[in-house]
């Protein structure tokens, strides 16, 4: 097993395509050619990281927040991340981080969370623009099927919980080649009349390069006629945070109990009480203060996240209970989606999740 088989798995589940622009998502050190030993998950990666992997034979290890967000000028071992990025490369360990790419696919970071706390019918709480692009190709009635097959193996016509999507519409499709042509219908210098299909189907933007070479090699004709659009329209499986509703509603207080055994945290901190039963609520594990707004609007009853500041807790202006449970506490389950991940594509490699508390806050 080499780490470039693992992490093709990782990065199919999320791409990282959708990870942020200010993330450092993918292989921070080793070689994707290396031979995998052993593989540790893990949410951060520390110093005491390394020494568990090397304590366990692992060679890999995947981990949700990037130790290097930025670019080094000096590794002298000033600092942690100097000193686990020197100590990985002395002992040749590969590091991978799933960061925001994992935060913005519906299956991820936020699902996760909604599972541990109960939550059903979930949806993505800000779901992302101009992921989407739509294919409009012109083939030959005698091969619709065929090409249109072939589109939706490489990954095109998925909307939501819908595959195979497209539009076709019959109409006669007009052509000459000079003389330098070999048309597969027709013959070169004679104007052709044929029956053709427009096929229009929709594809997430990092598909593109598939999706055309895909079309390229299915289609007859050797010149493709094919348009590609820009679509605006949101994209339900990608985004930001989740929303979803707990079967019975409850208490406030019942509610903050919830949470607070659910995700074991020390401490939630958490706005005046709005006398409100609680049952639809937003969630966004790590830094969620940017989707706020999106949480209020979204009818929310509460909205869990984490590291908001003193003053940002007014903005919520008793629209909801909103409910900081701690950066560490609703991500602290991220590793579990790499183990599962891995374990459904190789059943028997070696995995572990790691056993190391990397929560840098404590509570007295």
């Amino acid at each position: 097993m080499t780490v470039l088989e693992i992490i093709t798995e990782i990065e199919h589940f999320a791409p990282l395509a959708y990870q942020e622009d200010y993330d450092n998502c993918g292989l921070i050190t080793g070689d994707k050619t290396q031979a995998v030993s052993g593989a540790l998950l893990t949410l951060d990666c520390t110093e005491e990281i390394i020494d568990e992997a090397i304590k366990n034979n692992c060679n890999l290890i995947i981990a949700h927040h990037p130790v290097l967000f930025g670019g080094l000028k000096k590794i002298n071992g000033n600092n942690y991340v100097e000193r686990t990025i020197i100590k990985a490369i002395q002992n040749n360990i590969a590091i991978y981080a799933c960061h925001t790419n994992l935060d913005n696919v519906k299956q991820g970071v936020n699902k996760k969370l909604a599972d541990k706390l109960g939550l059903k019918n979930l949806h993505v709480l800000a779901p992302k623009s101009n992921l989407l692009k739509k294919l409009v190709v012109f083939v030959p009635e005698t091969h619709h099927q065929l090409v249109l097959n072939a589109l939706f193996t490489a990954g095109a016509g998925h909307i939501g919980n819908y595959s195979n999507c497209s539009f076709n519409l019959e109409g006669t499709g007009t052509f000459k080649g000079n003389t330098d042509t070999k048309p597969f219908l027709g013959k070169p210098g004679d104007l052709s009349k044929e029956k053709e299909v427009r096929i229009e189907t929709v594809f997430e933007f990092d598909k593109e390069s598939k999706i055309i070479s895909t079309l390229l090699k299915a289609h007859p004709y050797e010149e493709v006629a094919y348009d590609i659009y820009a679509i605006a329209n949101k994209h339900g499986q990608i985004g930001s945070g989740m929303i979803g509703e707990f079967e019975t509603d409850m208490t406030e207080n019942d509610f903050l109990a919830h949470v607070k055994k659910s995700l074991m945290s020390g401490c939630l901190k958490h706005t005046k009480k709005t006398g409100k039963l609680i049952k639809k609520v937003a969630i966004c594990g790590g830094s969620g203060r940017f989707l706020l707004k999106n949480a209020i609007n979204s009818g929310a009853d509460a909205y869990i996240t984490a590291d908001f500041k003193y003053h940002e807790f007014f903005d919520a202006e008793g629209k909801l209970l909103l409910v900081d449970a701690g950066h560490f506490e609703t991500e602290q389950f991220t590793p579990e989606i790499f183990y599962e991940i891995i374990q459904n594509k190789f059943p028997t490699f070696a995995i572990r999740l790691s056993k190391t508390n990397t929560n840098p806050v404590n509570y007295f």
